[in-house]
């Protein structure tokens, strides 16, 4: 049966932030997630957490201004010390949420540079991160995101991804496999889950194409998730989706595929 995390920055989204953790609380959900805590202290957050009685399971290192565009970091040679700093920032703040799962969003790809070498400051700036994590029980991730909704992102397709990690040659960095991302891009979840399992830290899902709750579209997430048991993925699954009905009544798919939140 998997386990299930709610993505508190696409959840909920209906209730102010800081009250988006009870309300998952009360639906049964053990575990959360969301982009960024950067905006509020870290006490504040793990007081929040404990008051709920959940775990954080992941969020996002800096990834720079997000209002403004931006989606990380790691490709941008010129802010290599911004990045670093990013990543220290990360680390404290999972060390005090007993976060153990980091994702990387590495950042667009600038036209005014070559690729390869942008993609050279990745390798070197991923490398340098997960040696930071390494010995603290964190995991590094690094995600593809969909060209189609976020053109010029640097990780455009799973094939630079997994250079990436072979690359990095790291143990501590792994792929955060979204499903709504790789099926914007190129389908073929079962397979390419199936081929890439042995790199996966984290998997979220949504469906495809509008990004909503399963059953709002086109996967059949019955046989994705239960392959993913088969698999062996003893992580948390991330509901990283935009519901098309109130929060709440979303999570009708759970019991209908005879699964339960509060896992």
């Amino acid at each position: 049966m998997p386990r299930f995390s709610a993505n508190l920055s696409m959840l909920f989204a209906e209730l102010p932030f800081p009250e988006r953790f009870g309300a998952a609380a009360r639906v049964g959900f053990r575990a959360v997630e969301f982009l960024f805590p950067y905006e509020y202290g870290a006490e504040d957050l793990r007081d929040v957490l404990g008051h709920a009685s959940l775990a954080l399971d992941l969020f996002n290192l800096p990834a720079g201004d997000w209002s403004a565009g931006e989606r990380g970091m790691a490709v941008l040679p010129e802010r290599r010390a911004e990045f670093r700093q990013g990543v220290d920032t990360a680390v404290r703040y999972a060390t005090e949420l007993g976060t153990r799962k980091l994702n990387c969003l590495v950042g667009l790809r600038d036209g005014s540079l070559p690729w390869d070498d942008q993609y050279e400051c990745a390798v070197e700036n991923l490398r340098w991160a997960a040696q930071q994590v390494a010995g603290s029980g964190i995991t590094l991730h690094i995600e593809q995101l969909n060209p189609i909704e976020t053109p010029g992102f640097f990780v455009d397709g799973l094939g630079v991804a997994e250079r990436m990690l072979a690359d990095v040659g790291s143990p501590h960095l792994r792929l955060q496999f979204d499903v709504y991302h790789v099926q914007r891009t190129q389908g073929n979840v079962l397979a390419t889950l199936r081929r890439l399992i042995d790199r996966v830290g984290h998997v979220q899902i949504a469906d495809s194409p509008e990004r909503g709750e399963p059953g709002s579209g086109e996967l059949a997430y019955g046989r994705i998730l239960s392959e993913l048991d088969q698999l062996g993925y003893g992580g948390r699954v991330g509901l990283e989706y935009r519901p098309t009905v109130p929060t709440d009544e979303s999570f009708r798919w759970v019991t209908e595929y005879g699964w339960r939140i509060d896992v």
